[in-house]
């Protein structure tokens, strides 16, 4: 009896050691990799990016000892290693060595990327490649790459006196851009990228010509879904009461907070404030355009997908032309209206003198979108809804005459809501809303 335990003692201990501590040689030994190529997302010149991770399997029956791990070119691309938890620095020799990986275990990789300027307008792949040299001889790699984009960068941007922002090169803002009172910003064939919390503060005016203004990260929460389809990356434009004569054309503004917030000012009927020709903005984690006692006028413009309004006007004169008002906003249910008006806000009456909105879309997932909120004061609340695709209960009392030529949408139309538009992938983020062939809203929105 003696004498089969201690054969079956030594088997077991035999097993373990094996499981334990047998560390193979043979040149058949290999490592496992999901994608012998890692991909970073672009990133800006002298900007880290974001960490990336992946595993190294040894699914081998025996452990594999790996005599070095380095960067074929050491650390001349930028590209920043942890393995298992040992940086490739300097200090290292810009290697580790001597590591271990027991049979069937893993180890895990970081990788980030700081990458020098490149002198070039357009964006420049950046690769090395992560040597792994077994104890056999046998040497593998993971190839790393991301492309790298120069930009001009800047903390504060003040103007104080009246310029001109035109560049191919692109723009990061950090802290904020401030334009005085009394001076204006012309911008141009340009495209701002905004860090987190940053925004343009206008005590000043502003006038945009085919801009881009949007966040900063060009790396992905996830797999399927880039930043730049979160909203609330950056903080957004804010018109201050003093800021007079703003004319943004062919602008598009996308993952704000706060996407364009018009500060109440004493309203001038013969000025127009605010103007807005084929413009967009869309994914706003807060409104996409508030306006308070405020003369604008919106034309072939897009406002989508925003967590509080679309478009909120609060008193003053709007005029609103051939747009598209769509409020599909994916990240909370509790989303705002298409389209709010009224004649008061708080306490305050804010005489609502005229809003007109024409050959427009209004619609969105809720049954009612449009929104609008009086008082019982004697403060003015006029306005006028004509030749407009609107998702609201039909208007059949004595306020039906500001209704000419309006389609009523409901959500038993068989046309109505997403299923106008071309692209709503509500999983991917991703919309596209020019109108779809079938759409009954032909010759409407800015679109049309």
């Amino acid at each position: 009896m003696k004498r089969i335990f201690y054969i079956l003692f030594t088997i077991i201990l035999f097993v373990a050691c094996k499981d334990d501590d047998n560390f193979g040689v043979s040149n058949g030994l290999r490592l496992s990799f999901a994608n012998d190529t890692v991909c970073l997302d672009t990133v800006f010149s002298r900007t880290p990016s974001s960490t990336y991770a992946f595993w190294v399997h040894n699914k081998n029956d025996e452990g594999i000892r790996l005599s070095d791990i380095h960067l074929k070119r050491r650390n001349q691309t930028g590209f920043r290693v942890n393995v298992d938890g040992s940086y490739l620095d300097n200090t290292l020799g810009s290697q580790v060595s001597n590591l271990e990986i027991r049979r069937n275990d893993s180890i895990l990789v970081f990788v980030e990327l700081t990458s020098s300027e490149n002198s070039q307008q357009d964006p420049q792949l950046v690769e090395d490649d992560l040597l792994f040299t077994l104890e056999s001889g046998v040497q593998q790699k993971v190839n790393l790459r991301a492309w790298s984009w120069d930009a001009m960068k800047y903390d504060n941007l003040l103007v104080t006196q009246d310029s001109v922002i035109e560049s191919a090169t692109p723009i990061i803002i950090y802290k904020g851009l401030t334009i005085c009172e009394g001076v204006t910003l012309t911008i141009r064939n340009t495209t701002l990228y905004f860090h987190d919390q940053a925004g343009i503060e206008a005590y000043g005016n502003l006038v945009t010509d085919s801009c881009l203004m949007r966040g900063d990260r060009l790396d992905r929460m996830f797999d399927y879904l880039p930043y730049d389809r979160v909203s609330g990356q950056w903080k957004g434009i804010h018109f201050h009461e003093s800021s007079a004569k703003n004319r943004l054309s062919r602008t598009e503004i996308r993952n704000a907070g706060n996407a364009i917030i018009l500060d109440s000012a004493r309203l001038d009927t013969t000025q127009v404030r605010l103007s807005m020709t084929q413009c967009i903005v869309h994914n706003a984690k807060g409104h996409g355009l508030e306006a308070v006692n405020a003369f604008i006028s919106l034309r072939d413009c897009q406002f989508t997908n925003t967590w509080g309004d679309c478009v909120s006007v609060i008193g003053g004169v709007a005029d609103i032309s051939y747009c598209t008002l769509a409020q599909f906003y994916p990240f909370n249910a509790n989303r705002g209206a298409a389209l709010r008006f009224s004649n008061y806000r708080d306490e305050t009456d804010i005489p609502l003198y005229r809003l007109c909105c024409e050959g427009s879309i209004v619609t969105g997932y809720d049954d009612d979108v449009l929104m609008g909120g009086i008082r019982d004061t004697i403060a003015a609340f006029n306005y006028r809804f004509i030749k407009t695709l609107l998702r609201t209960p039909k208007v059949e009392s004595t306020d039906s005459v500001r209704f000419s030529d309006v389609l009523w949408e409901t959500p038993k139309d068989s046309i109505q809501g997403i299923k106008h538009f071309k692209i709503i992938d509500e999983k991917n983020l991703y919309y596209d809303f020019h109108l779809d062939s079938l759409s009954t809203a032909q010759g409407l929105g800015c679109y049309r």
